[in-house]
């Protein structure tokens, strides 16, 4: 076997590689493909089963539903790379997906809804709306100017003695909106004074060096 496909294949599905026995549906590969766009980028190995057994393409087809899906079903469109391997008489297609600098990306899913999608782990989650909300201030061409109020001060004095906080808790706390928490953690998310995490279940988020933040 290739060693390059072989290193790869014995890492397993990773947040940057993704494994597809075969396509069958250019909207949902659309889906993986803008989840490693929006997030650090990956890689597709086609033609690779879940659990590594290497099965081949069966047909070209499987190429052009990609390049369809990249061009018709990703907005922006996402120009990737791709290689062919032939690996014992079968032949696997190699997908890179560079990260965007035009976030958010949507896919469009079965119903025609675009939707965004971000890679964690191995899966594939929906974005949450404070992050879509956060690329796109950041893709604003206005600077951010942040007011350090009260509510501003009680957010980072929590996080300096806790791990994380969610929108939520952030609400009960500050006894605010939703609408005005979001907008207060995007500013924070902006200056780069917090970071947002996730997971299949829930989006947290804390502080980004916790010892900028610790009084001598």
């Amino acid at each position: 076997m290739n060693n390059y496909i072989s290193k790869l294949i014995q890492q397993g599905e990773s947040q940057h590689l993704d494994f597809k026995f075969q396509i069958t549906d250019s909207r949902k590969i659309a889906k993986t493909i803008v989840a490693f766009a929006n997030t650090e980028g990956g890689k597709l190995l086609i033609g690779v089963k879940d659990n590594g057994v290497i099965a081949g393409i069966r047909t070209d087809e499987e190429y052009h539903m990609i390049e369809a899906a990249a061009q018709m079903y990703c907005k922006p469109e996402i120009n990737f790379a791709y290689r062919t391997w032939n690996i014992e008489g079968k032949k696997i297609l190699e997908i890179d997906v560079p990260h965007s600098t035009s976030k958010p990306v949507y896919a469009q899913n079965g119903d025609g809804k675009w939707l965004v999608y971000v890679r964690v782990k191995d899966q594939n989650l929906l974005a949450s709306t404070i992050l879509i909300k956060y690329w796109q201030k950041e893709n604003s061409k206005k600077g951010v100017f942040i007011k350090f109020t009260d509510t501003e001060k009680m957010l980072l004095d929590f996080l300096k003695v806790n791990p994380f906080i969610t929108v939520k808790r952030f609400c009960r706390l500050a006894k605010i909106s939703k609408f005005k928490a979001e907008k207060i953690i995007v500013n924070l998310l902006i200056s780069d004074v917090i970071e947002i995490m996730m997971d299949e279940k829930k989006v947290w988020f804390r502080l980004k060096d916790p010892q900028d933040y610790i009084e001598e």
